[in-house]
């Protein structure tokens, strides 16, 4: 933004603001709330939703007949802008009461009931009555994947997924179609979204202000199965949902709720009850050694990290020629579902048809990740249902508990114990850290005394280091966000990248950002406190590399044999295919 400033008014007030900052900028810096409803700033991704298509912002110019959207226009020398005028208020209200004569009246059972964006400006805007009766459009619901459901009869056009789609995903699923009255956001032709090459990453969900866009909802199957006399029913939960999970309830985003977590879970019926950051430990096992392999074998590099389903079907749509440096490690969560029907199974003397394993993901693309064909054994797949974050928080709410009184809780001791390097696979940059701190050690020898490769961390979109490997140095890249995972390929493709690993996460900021975590509203600050979060966490265990986990130790003794052997490369590894780019 350009250092120059100009004189204002507004409200009566004299301001000094930058020049070519907007009339919203400038009122949200002077503490001047200015509804709005299309506009979406995220600062920490440089993108901005400039449709300007809600007319919600509307304020008042001196000497302009027409009033002025305040998220596009410019401010300028002398302006003299009111906020608060009663044309002002009127044209939002008016423009409110349009979106809703046009919206559906069921908000009762609207998955975003009490967190829509819409209903809340209405209520602010005290509006209690449909003004304008009349014909409203009707589209089918697209339930065609297993991640996101599209209701566009709940589009308002204010295409804030489009911006996240295009500008910072880079996948261009999603545009306009039609005009006037029938215009709504899906993909080219209306397809349905599994025919075309969305990631279900969850981001257009997570910044949808209405139910146009929502997760597939798995809380009906999962009281079922808990309810199903026959069934065994196991509950994990991922890193990142600890430090998002207690925003559901009130709390400061990053406060640590595993406790909470574990507690919960064993009331509302789980018969088993694990955290996945045992499988992460595991999946470190296996790639730190397809690392190490790679590197001393001449083989295929960068080798990149396969944790991230969304990323995952990213390449395998957009940069299919690249399919051979993925590591071919199935995800934590997944590997967990394997070792949960075998070696758990066996070990509890369990019939391995009567478990069924239920993921608890920061995740949308988790959802659809669980059902890919190639992740299952004996026609039973890994992992049976997935919920989200705000899912597992409705479930909690449906049992009523006070989550926030819950006492802290333990997850069960067989495959129960976990590190440090386990809990940082949460947020960007954590899984590439916890591998080099068994890769080095294993590689060098030595024991490796100073485990926080601080070089890696951050959020900038894309981050690169080089680690000392005993002389050997292994160039490390980061990307967070599809867009900046793109720029990363692309410079693989064209031969003008040297790195040795990559660690990829489809969401900003990686799994604390994931689509299905807890509403953030484009707010930076709420990723970070959760980014910090899990390296607090990772910083107060007792064990913080993965190879150290007792209870993986055993696990290889007992029943795997050895990282990359005959019966790991079974259940822990999957492979990847080509998939038409539409």
């Amino acid at each position: 933004m350009s250092k120059e400033t100009v004189s204002i008014i507004i409200n009566g007030e004299d301001y000094q603001v930058p020049k070519d900052s907007t009339i919203l900028d400038v009122a949200k810096d002077a503490g001047i709330n200015i509804p709005t409803l299309c506009h979406l700033d995220l600062h920490n991704l440089k993108a901005v939703n400039k449709a300007a298509s809600c007319r919600v912002c509307m304020v008042e110019v001196a000497g302009k007949n027409n009033l002025a959207p305040a998220c596009v226009t410019k401010v300028s020398e002398g302006m003299d802008i009111k906020t608060d005028s009663i044309r002002a208020i009127k044209a939002r209200r008016m423009a409110v009461e349009l979106l809703l004569s046009n919206h559906p009246n069921e908000c009762f059972t609207c998955p975003r009931n009490l967190d829509c964006d819409l209903q809340a400006l209405a209520k602010d805007l005290g509006i209690t009555r449909i003004k304008f009766e009349g014909e409203k459009k009707e589209y089918a619901k697209d339930t065609s994947s297993a991640s996101i459901v599209k209701d566009p009869s709940k589009c308002i056009m204010c295409r804030r997924c489009e911006t996240m789609c295009n500008d910072v995903q880079t996948c261009g699923i999603l545009s306009g179609l039609d005009r006037g009255f029938d215009a709504i956001v899906g993909p080219a032709f209306n397809l349905p979204m599994k025919d075309t090459s969305c990631t279900y990453c969850g981001q257009c969900v997570a910044v949808c202000p209405t139910a146009a866009l929502t997760e597939v909802n798995s809380i009906d199957k999962v009281w079922s199965a808990i309810e199903h006399k026959d069934k065994y029913v196991i509950a994990q939960i991922a890193p990142a949902i600890r430090v998002a999970l207690g925003e559901e309830f009130g709390m400061a985003p990053g406060t640590i709720v595993t406790g909470k977590i574990a507690t919960a879970l064993k009331r509302l019926g789980f018969d088993g009850v694990f955290d996945t950051d045992f499988a992460a430990d595991l999946t470190i096992m296996e790639e730190a050694s397809e690392l190490i392999h790679r590197l001393e074998n001449n083989g295929t590099l960068p080798m990149l990290t396969s944790c991230c389903p969304a990323w995952v079907k990213f390449i395998e749509h957009q940069f299919p020629e690249l399919l051979d440096i993925p590591s071919t490690c199935k995800s934590p969560h997944i590997m967990f579902g394997a070792i949960a029907k075998t070696y758990y199974a066996e070990k509890m003397g369990i019939d391995p048809n009567k478990i069924v394993v239920v993921s608890v993901m920061p995740c949308v693309a988790k959802k659809a990740e669980a059902e890919r064909p190639e992740l299952t054994k004996d026609n039973a797949n890994d992992v049976d249902l997935v919920v989200t974050t705000r899912e597992f928080a409705t479930m909690i709410k449906e049992a009523g508990m006070d989550f926030t009184k819950l006492p802290d809780g333990e997850f069960d001791k067989l495959m129960g114990e976990s590190t440090g390097a386990s809990v940082i696979f949460g947020t960007t940059g954590g899984v590439i850290e916890a591998a080099l701190r068994t890769a080095y050690e294993w590689a060098t020898g030595e024991t490796l005394e100073k485990v926080d490769f601080k070089q890696l961390r951050g959020l900038d979109g894309i981050r690169e280091a080089t680690v000392d490997l005993k002389g050997k140095e292994l160039k490390i890249g980061i990307a967070h966000g599809l867009g900046n995972a793109r720029r990363l390929l692309e410079d693989i493709r064209d031969g003008k990248s040297h790195y040795h690993a990559i660690e990829i996460m489809a969401c900003p900021g990686g799994c604390v950002g994931g689509g299905g975590q807890p509403y953030h509203h484009g707010d930076a600050s709420i990723i970070e406190a959760r980014h910090k979060a899990i390296y607090e966490e990772d910083a107060g265990k007792t064990l913080r590399k993965s190879h150290e986990n007792p209870e993986i130790i055993k696990l290889y003794e007992e029943f795997l044999g050895k990282p990359l052997g005959h019966k790991s490369h079974d259940l822990l590894h999957t492979h990847y295919e080509k998939r038409d780019r539409i």
